[in-house]
């Protein structure tokens, strides 16, 4: 087997970046479009109430509909390729980010907020200088949550035509060769696991005043 895997990189090493840049493409992609989407409108729920039990009701029944079932919905209604795979792909990874960052942002206790209006700070500033900051944590982390969902429901892309390794995988289960499915998802696995330890680091970078 390990014979296998290492002829494969010797002789299919410039298909496996290819498979290696699109799966990070499409990953990237989404969790910026997730991100742009689900923030402001996390803001949006923490400042206008009404709003919160709608977009949670809405983004929470998407979470809990199979990845795969939403990628399989995006061909009659975008067809196959690289954007229809992103759509899907954000669908699965807004309520993650949508829920930490409304949970960060009402975390923010009371007392901070009025002494920041004691200080003279005005709305504007009162998000961006101390509501924001300190719902960071949360809403860093439930981008690492959906960047590791989305690099994982990428490789079902395939199915619907981004590429990525999804190709490799299924490739492996119809030719039934343990080897591609060993390369396959070990890759997902790899590209799962330097997501968590980037975020990680982020959030020691971004969060330094949290550890003086």
């Amino acid at each position: 087997m390990l014979r296998q895997i290492i002829l494969y990189f010797q002789t299919d090493s410039d298909r496996w970046l290819t498979m290696l840049t699109d799966h990070l493409l499409v990953s990237a992609v989404s969790l910026v479009i997730a991100g742009a989407i689900a923030i402001p409108t996390g803001v949006l729920c923490s400042r206008y109430r009404s709003l919160k039990k709608i977009f949670e009701a809405i983004f929470g029944t998407l979470r809990i509909i199979p990845s795969l079932a939403i990628l399989l919905l995006m061909l009659p209604v975008m067809g196959t390729g690289f954007w229809p795979a992103v759509t899907a792909l954000v669908l699965l990874a807004i309520p993650p980010v949508l829920i930490n960052t409304i949970a960060g942002l009402d975390a923010v206790p009371d007392f901070i907020l009025e002494t920041a209006r004691g200080m003279g700070m005005e709305s504007c500033q009162l998000w961006f200088r101390v509501r924001l900051p300190l719902a960071l944590p949360m809403i860093l982390s439930g981008m690492k949550t959906s960047a590791v969902e989305i690099i994982a429901s990428a490789a079902l892309a395939a199915k619907i035509g981004a590429g990525g390794f999804g190709e490799l995988i299924f490739t492996g289960i119809g030719l039934f060769q343990t080897d591609l499915l060993l390369i396959g998802g070990g890759s997902v696995a790899i590209l799962s696991l330097l997501t968590g330890v980037l975020f990680g680091g982020m959030g020691r970078v971004l969060l330094r005043y949290e550890n003086r």
